[in-house]
């Protein structure tokens, strides 16, 4: 049983998602499962056996995922197919049929769980994603992902949270400047923190600095970063702090968002909230697979 398969790659998360080879990811997921070999399917299917599989969700929610589910199936049987019939960023309804695929027996028995562990994480991503938008629908902030993904996984995870109706923070580490407190306390001080950053910044990236209270948000402002980050303040703190921004620069909130405070947290006036339990913390969607033989 051959684990080959066609190189797939996701739509870019910030124009570097194609950096991911999703028939890598998929057949890595496969030999953590497989090891030897599938020793049940191997006993009991014959080589020669084909058949139909009908993908069931059991809950209501956005369906992600369809990529890499497809990479699965190519890596054991390059000629499997799979046909969604709710695709990508929509919603299925609790018990919908919401696609089928079909190959050899053998390929869609050892596949099935981990296209199904893909499919419900990245659908479980989304359906929570389309909550805090939904929340939020009305006021100008946009709902961004973080960096708190599954290790390796992260493409994944931020295709999922686009298909939400979400938007993707910085992807890495490379792809933007987010100056910490970390960052701050080694460079000394927020003013210092940016101009070094700005100063050895040859890839012209965007600069965005942590601030904690409104004094550090009057010091970030007076270097004028590209975008500045509310941590962890409380509602009135980030009104205010908008208020003194005025419109300059990007304001985004962040720390401890939750769906029943969103929505308080939007009206403040912010542009962007994050919000790290979108990837680390996602109920994963109910789907299951349901298998139809052919004997041939």
């Amino acid at each position: 049983m051959s684990l080959l398969g066609g190189i797939q790659s996701l739509e870019s998360a910030n124009d570097v998602g194609a950096l991911s080879d999703l028939s890598s990811i998929a057949r890595a997921a496969l030999a953590e499962d497989l090891g030897l070999g599938d020793a049940t399917t191997a006993a009991l299917v014959p080589e020669s056996s084909r058949c139909t599989a009908t993908f069931v969700v059991k809950e209501t929610g956005i369906i992600a995922g369809w990529d890499i589910v497809r990479a699965v199936f190519a890596a054991l049987d390059l000629e499997s197919a799979v046909q969604p019939s709710v695709h990508d960023g929509h919603r299925a309804a609790a018990g919908a049929r919401i696609a089928v695929a079909s190959g050899t027996a053998r390929a869609i028995l050892t596949g099935e769980r981990t296209a199904l562990n893909f499919l419900q994480r990245m659908s479980g991503i989304a359906t929570a994603t389309r909550q805090f938008v939904d929340a939020v629908a009305g006021t100008k902030a946009v709902i961004l992902d973080t960096r708190k993904t599954a290790p390796g996984l992260r493409a994944l995870d931020k295709h999922a949270v686009r298909m939400g109706g979400g938007q993707n923070h910085r992807f890495g580490l490379f792809d933007m400047m987010l100056i910490k407190e970390n960052h701050i306390a080694l460079a000394g001080g927020i003013r210092k923190a940016v101009l070094r950053a700005r100063a050895k910044n040859p890839r012209a990236l965007a600069i965005e600095v942590e601030v904690r209270n409104l004094d550090e948000l009057r010091e970030a402002l007076e270097v004028s970063p590209d975008r500045i980050l509310l941590d962890n303040m409380p509602l009135s703190a980030m009104q205010e702090a908008v208020r003194i921004d005025g419109g300059r620069i990007p304001v985004e909130a962040s720390g401890n968002v939750t769906l029943e405070n969103v929505r308080g947290i939007a009206e403040t006036g912010v542009d962007f909230i994050s919000v790290g339990t979108l990837t680390h913390s996602a109920k994963a969607l109910d789907i299951s697979l349901l298998v139809e033989y052919d004997q041939r």
